[in-house]
């Protein structure tokens, strides 16, 4: 299957989930408002840019700058805005100086390697993306008095302690001694880079930190092991779990993740981390293999990691997200786990 899939964004399903994210409580507020977008081609850069030209067709009149390293990409992923006088494509890295680009109200850093295979083949760009990333958005924002709303990582919590749930201030067992720390600790810097140009040079900034997110505008390239599953899913055939599948994990769905994004630019306070997750998709790795499966009609089967995958994958076994400061903004989630999966399998079959 092609790296990039060319999602049938009209399919009724999608349409419902961008419905869905548009009706966030505030959202005229972002009416009229400009956005910096970087990673736009990615899984959620994709469904938040998506969600914000929906609301332009309802007269929200958002500008927004989406950057990305391919223009082929955008034009296979975002090609339907290309000449739209809202929307404007710059090629760039996120690592370079944004100063040159237009001003904006709100700038959303998405740009990073985000997945097993780039952490162990890419551990010194993924951690150049991430920090540089943080590092150029703060700088624009400072330039142009724009609020930053920082995408971090359940990764920053490391593996749980026995039976914890993570809340935001919680700190659990890490190591340095992989090279996939690439990716949990430069999200980590990331984020103390923003609380010290919030402290030191008075930037305004939001932090979300994402669990496992997954939908219908997912990379056909990504390596995360529910993404696989995905893949193997719509090409018929049997799901293969590296593992026992005993992980037991937050996920969220992809218009949930961005729903909660919103809410939080919105709502959320200056300086202060929310866990997005969602109550109804917290399950075992082998849970979501079984429900691919199930839609598909074939059967789940182990088979060995390579020596490549294993680098990559998370030694984490339990990471369950604690939402109740979000739940607290007012959020609600939209979607269980086997209705999230029915919608991403049957979008992504019809694309």
């Amino acid at each position: 299957m092609a790296e990039i899939k060319v999602l049938n964004k009209k399919h009724p399903l999608y349409q419902e989930d961008l419905k869905r994210i548009a009706e966030t409580d505030g959202i005229s507020s972002l009416y009229g408002k400009s956005f910096l977008i970087t990673g736009a081609t990615g899984l959620l850069g994709v469904c938040l840019i998506d969600t914000l030209m929906h609301l332009n067709e309802k007269g929200a009149n958002i500008s927004i700058y989406a950057l990305g390293r391919s223009r082929d990409k955008a034009a296979a992923r975002l090609g339907d805005y290309l000449e739209d006088p809202h929307f404007h494509f710059f090629e760039r890295e996120a690592s370079e100086s944004l100063t040159d680009l237009p001003d904006a109200d709100v700038i959303i850093p998405l740009a990073s390697n985000t997945h097993p295979l780039a952490y162990s083949q890419y551990p010194v760009e993924t951690i150049t993306i991430n920090v540089k990333g943080a590092e150029q958005a703060l700088e624009k924002a400072l330039a142009c008095r724009a609020t930053v709303l920082y995408p971090s990582t359940v990764e920053v919590y490391g593996n749980a302690r026995g039976e914890d749930v993570f809340t935001e201030d919680y700190t659990g067992q890490l190591t340095l001694a992989t090279a996939r720390a690439c990716y949990t600790e430069s999200k980590r810097l990331s984020e103390a880079l923003c609380q010290s140009y919030v402290t030191e040079r008075g930037a305004k900034v939001k932090i979300v930190r994402l669990s496992r997110v997954f939908g219908p505008t997912m990379l056909m390239s990504d390596s995360k092991a529910s993404s696989q599953f995905i893949r193997k899913a719509l090409d018929g055939e049997d799901i293969v779990l590296k593992s026992k599948g005993e992980q037991l994990f937050s996920y969220t769905y992809m218009a949930d993740a961005v729903g909660a994004m919103l809410h939080v630019l919105i709502h959320g306070e200056s300086a202060t981390a929310y866990n997005i997750a969602s109550d109804a998709c917290n399950v075992k790795l082998k849970d979501f293999a079984r429900y691919c499966a199930e839609w598909a009609g074939r059967e789940v089967v182990f088979e060995l990691p390579s020596e490549t995958e294993q680098k990559g994958f998370s030694i984490a076994m339990r990471a369950i997200l604690d939402n109740t400061r979000l739940k607290g903004l007012g959020w609600q989630s939209g979607y269980d786990m086997k209705e999230a999966g029915y919608r991403t399998l049957s979008i992504l079959s019809e694309s």
